[in-house]
């Protein structure tokens, strides 16, 4: 029998991703061994990034300033814009130290068989942006999977009017992976190698 206070945590554990009941079961037993300062840290790091994390309304990153300090970055190219499935993409891509341009993060992937389509990523703060004019290519990041695939394709489509250089990362991330877990080789290899589409 666990205490209740223990099993709610460990039920809350279980709802953040990859974190299974061992998992949960581990991480709330190493809570239980911290000192309450440490918890209380852990807690307050949790509760004011609720506070103060929020989406950039230029590309949609997470950050605590408006614009994100990629967006406000004056060194970096905003004629080249790196499309992106989430906001925790653009760090793999960063430590590549190879990427000069800005990113749009779409918020998700095209997944039919979930209910995401095309209305459920903001692909039209893309269009947005590529019509302004400044925008000379955009480099599609997202996911080698179907999702991923299928939202790439879609647009493609989409900003194929505005006659705007379109590109997809090179496959030496593996088929059915996550940016996420990248490293930094591949990740650099792959932006080296992105192709038309």
């Amino acid at each position: 029998m666990t205490a209740p206070p223990l099993a709610n945590l460990i039920n809350e554990l279980t709802k953040l991703p990859g974190i299974g009941g061992k998992s949960a079961s581990r991480l709330a037993y190493h809570i239980l061994k911290r000192t309450s300062g440490e918890a209380e840290a852990l807690a307050s790091a949790i509760l004011e990034v609720k506070l103060k994390i929020f989406r950039c309304p230029i590309c949609n990153n997470m950050t605590d300033v408006d614009p994100c300090a990629i967006c406000s970055d004056a060194r970096r190219d905003a004629s080249v814009i790196c499309v992106v499935e989430e906001a925790y993409n653009i760090a793999t891509i960063e430590q590549t130290r190879d990427f000069k341009g800005v990113f749009h993060v779409l918020l998700g992937a095209l997944s039919p068989l979930r209910g995401v389509g095309p209305d459920d990523i903001d692909v039209v703060g893309l269009i947005k942006r590529v019509q302004g004019g400044d925008v000379r290519e955009v480099i599609i990041a997202t996911n080698p999977n179907v999702e991923g695939e299928a939202t790439a394709l879609y647009i493609a489509q989409q900003i194929r009017p505005f006659e705007v250089r379109t590109t997809r990362l090179a496959f030496g991330l593996p088929v059915g992976g996550d940016l996420e877990y990248a490293d930094q080789v591949t990740m650099a290899k792959a932006l080296e190698g992105r192709r038309e589409i």
